[in-house]
């Protein structure tokens, strides 16, 4: 199975809300890194505890991927909308997604994102 193809099932994944699932594309030593917000996160238990809270709230999760491209040494970039539902209201979040990948596994995942973008479409409290 190409990068490419491993990426492309890893985001369709995220709409089973199996963070099992989830956590069985990272190698365990990943690095998972939201640009807009520091630190990195780097392990397969830090991780699941982001992954975690993105799941906490929402009832349901999509990554639909607009475009995608893999470059010839393996690292793939997507473009994508990432949805979150919660309850009657859904945030939407243009991503910016790069992974580079070893051995069928996620090394590194970076995101970015209009922080600004997202906290203004989350529910008023």
């Amino acid at each position: 199975m190409s990068n490419y193809d491993i990426i492309s099932s890893f985001c369709d994944t995220w709409a089973s809300r199996d963070i099992d699932a989830l956590m069985g594309f990272f190698a365990d030593d990943a690095v998972y890194h939201n640009i807009p917000m520091d630190p990195p996160n780097v392990g397969k238990d830090m991780i699941r505890g982001v992954i975690e809270m993105f799941m906490k709230d929402p009832t349901a999760v999509t990554f639909a991927v607009h475009h995608q491209a893999e470059s010839p040494d393996g690292v793939v970039l997507n473009e994508r909308t990432d949805t979150f539902q919660i309850g009657e209201h859904q945030i939407a979040l243009r991503v910016m997604g790069s992974f580079e990948l070893a051995g069928g596994k996620i090394t590194a995942w970076r995101d970015y994102f209009d922080m600004n973008q997202y906290l203004s479409q989350l529910p008023q409290q």
